[in-house]
């Protein structure tokens, strides 16, 4: 073997969704984040490409970039990115690298338990608990989450347009009949691309998310949610968690600083909760598990050196 690259990464998962923490940084000039955030694309792609896509990772994996601060509040700086290119923000990376260091030792702990993230989209303020060297659990702040339209019709259905980490089309599952379960994940699936073929023409539309909310009395929701590339969320995911909070705030099916649990259509929960400081704001808790230290190599002979995807 004729080994020509070798990168070295951490994996970890929240609520089933994966993040790769690439620590091989690459060797450019950059005066700001916002500057490597816009390099990152032209000087990384084919890494980005070895280290996402299959045999080495999978469509729905998500990948991370730490860097040291830019600014004296800052912890650390993170990019982060997918097949797609460069995302603002994921929150799920944010709680992802705030375990991955605190685990490892490359992020000194606080006796406060507040650790500062910088990214393009400004500094992520997290709370994380650490119980025997280990991060038991740890809460992000998302922010302002708003309804920008209610009841827009599609075929013989209607939806709500959310803005929050991005913009969503949030379906209420009282009209459909579907069930969120696994055993009914090829309806899901035929649903979700039969939808996202209508809503293809609204650029703005960034995920479509289908909420169940039978059990909200207990507190309880349940959701699927589809990226524009038709690939569906492991997670409940951050920012539509939080969309379905704010779509139920704003017609008052729960109320300010009660506790949301939603769970994904596989099994696994996310915790938000809203509260009211001059405006309506929105966190949502979490555990993140390190699942694997991971040394990648490419062999230049390798007939597939930027991988594939399978969808």
């Amino acid at each position: 073997m004729n080994l020509q690259k070798i990168y070295t990464a951490t994996d970890v998962h929240i609520a089933g969704e994966v993040f790769r923490i690439i620590n091989d940084v690459p060797f450019v000039q950059y005066g700001s984040l916002k500057e490597f955030d816009e390099q990152l694309p032209s000087v990384f792609s084919e890494e980005m490409a070895l280290l996402l896509n299959e045999p080495r990772g999978f469509a729905g994996i998500n990948g991370c970039l730490v860097v040291p601060p830019f600014t004296e509040s800052g912890d650390v700086a993170a990019v982060f990115f997918n097949h797609e290119g460069t995302l603002p923000i994921h929150y799920g990376g944010v709680i992802a690298i705030v375990t991955a260091m605190l685990e490892s030792g490359r992020l000194q702990e606080k006796a406060a338990g507040e650790y500062y993230i910088e990214t393009v989209q400004g500094v992520i303020p997290v709370i994380a608990v650490k119980e025997k060297e280990q991060v038991v659990s740890a809460r992000v702040a998302l922010g302002e989450c708003s309804v920008i339209k209610t009841d827009v019709p599609l075929l013989d259905e209607s939806y709500t347009i959310v803005q929050a980490d991005q913009r969503y089309a949030l379906f209420d599952n009282k009209a459909l009949g579907l069930k969120i379960e696994l055993s009914e994940l090829s309806a899901l699936k035929k649903w979700g691309k039969n939808n996202l073929q209508e809503l293809k023409t609204n650029s703005d539309i960034q995920g479509i998310i289908l909420m169940d909310d039978e059990a909200l009395v207990q507190g309880k929701i349940k959701t699927v949610t589809f990226r524009k590339d038709g690939w569906i969320v492991r997670s409940p995911g951050f920012g539509p968690t939080t969309a379905c909070f704010a779509s139920l705030l704003s017609r008052d099916g729960i109320e300010v600083e009660q506790t949301l649990l939603n769970e994904s259509v596989y099994g696994s929960f996310l915790e938000s909760k809203a509260h009211y400081d001059g405006k309506v704001q929105f966190s949502v808790n979490a555990r993140a598990f390190i699942t694997g230290l991971q040394t990648f190599v490419l062999d230049p002979t390798d007939p597939l050196p930027k991988g594939f995807l399978i969808k």
